[in-house]
């Protein structure tokens, strides 16, 4: 194992792990979020810290010197490729990561030493329960914080949004989700109907797939009224489609457009 393997940023990835039930992808890098251009304009991948496909989500462990100047890690008499020093190009490169993975349908979670038990100096104490408590607060649904980390993508929220008003005018009754990351459910009589919500991205495909997984690992009832709920924009309905009608209507899934101005419709179940 390697000095990074016992960082506090790898303890906490690990914490996170319990906590989602999925191992992240770590050091992970996306086609769309690129550093600064080097040396004949090559612009490199800026790696997250952790990334879980399964949830849709980024996890961002931002130390002291993400926040507050430190001579050792900034290198004040040292300019990098963005023409400053390191210290501003983290700076940088944080608000970019701030602002690209919610862009692109993904939520991101910056986690900081001060939000779990750490001393002085930033370092983590390592109580694991006490700060397995904090991570699950942290990577709930309901949680934000300034940086707007813990808040689906916008898109997402309206699409969510929209569904629920249509669901309300079809009889139907949100509640409380058997599981805590999904994004609907809502019952009318005898019928449940459990949903995942997708926003715009420019990764529709993956997004698309992403969902469908999810949902898949929520069929815990045989019961053949509860159904599944995929909801997208109309910018991705052909990527939902990619899975035959044949499979959805075995496996109960029904897919919904959410339009542009927030119209609802079922797309058609049966070739």
């Amino acid at each position: 194992m390697g000095a990074r393997d016992d960082s506090d940023e790898a303890y906490v990835v690990g914490l996170c792990d319990l906590v989602l039930g999925e191992n992240a992808l770590t050091q992970h890098t996306f086609d769309w979020l690129l550093g600064d251009p080097g040396t004949g304009g090559r612009r490199a991948r800026l790696p997250v810290d952790a990334y879980w496909p399964g949830h849709g989500l980024v996890v961002e462990y931002r130390e002291l010197q993400h926040d507050r100047p430190v001579p050792h890690f900034d290198k004040p008499d040292r300019l990098t490729v963005s023409g400053v020093h390191r210290g501003e190009q983290r700076a940088l490169y944080d608000a970019r990561r701030n602002v690209e993975i919610p862009a692109h349908g993904l939520r991101l979670v910056v986690v900081r030493p001060a939000d779990l038990d750490a001393d002085g100096r930033g370092r983590l104490r390592r109580s694991e329960n006490a700060d397995l408590a904090a991570l699950k607060k942290l990577l709930s649904h309901d949680s934000t914080s300034d940086s707007g980390s813990g808040r689906r993508a916008s898109d997402e929220d309206r699409v969510v949004d929209a569904f629920r008003t249509w669901l309300l005018g079809e009889g139907w009754t949100p509640v409380d989700p058997t599981d805590r990351w999904t994004d609907l459910e809502a019952v009318r009589d005898a019928e449940r109907l459990i949903c995942e919500a997708k926003g715009r991205t420019s990764e529709k495909g993956i997004d698309a797939d992403i969902a469908y997984g999810q949902l898949l690992r929520r069929m815990t009832s045989q019961d053949p009224r509860t159904r599944y709920a995929l909801v997208v924009p109309s910018s991705s309905v052909r990527a939902a489609e990619r899975v035959p009608v044949h499979v959805r209507q075995l496996l109960r899934i029904d897919v919904y457009e959410v339009t542009d101005d927030d119209q609802v419709r079922r797309l058609p179940s049966a070739g």
